[in-house]
């Protein structure tokens, strides 16, 4: 058993320690080696895709990267899944997508929209997301 002054020293060795690890892990973790945004890649077609994310709402339906709408597929990586051609079809098409049942909105983008769109999702695909990419979302598991 521990007297009052032995515990109090515990307790605030303890802290400290904690404390010392917080601070190297959180400067760590903000050093220029650790950086996955790729910002560096950025340009105005990326820009210009998620303006069009935004303005479409798309995170209404879809999801990147786990945040917005699970009625719709996950877009994290659908360059790689899908292709660029597919995609772009998609988004000119004048006619709603409708796969498995659920529709979605016919928005006729131009060429350059679409290949702005493009451009967003494959900037998107190309963030290290520590494995993310590797867990199934809810609606590709009836598909297996």
């Amino acid at each position: 058993m521990l007297s009052k002054s032995q515990a109090r020293a515990f307790f605030l060795g303890g802290t400290l320690v904690t404390f010392l690890i917080f601070i190297g892990l959180t400067v760590y973790s903000f050093m220029p080696s650790n950086d996955q945004t790729n910002h560096h890649l950025i340009d105005d077609q990326v820009v210009r895709g998620k303006h069009l994310w935004e303005t479409n709402n798309c995170m209404g339906c879809h999801t990147i990267m786990g945040e917005g709408g699970y009625y719709a597929p996950e877009l994290t990586k659908v360059v790689d899944r899908r292709g660029e051609p597919l995609i772009k079809a998609i988004l000119q098409s004048p006619v709603p997508w409708a796969p498995n049942g659920r529709k979605m909105v016919a928005y006729e983008m131009s060429s350059e929209d679409a290949d702005a769109m493009v451009a967003y999702l494959k900037w998107i695909g190309g963030l290290d997301l520590n494995g993310f990419d590797r867990v199934v979302s809810p609606l590709a598991k009836d598909k297996k």
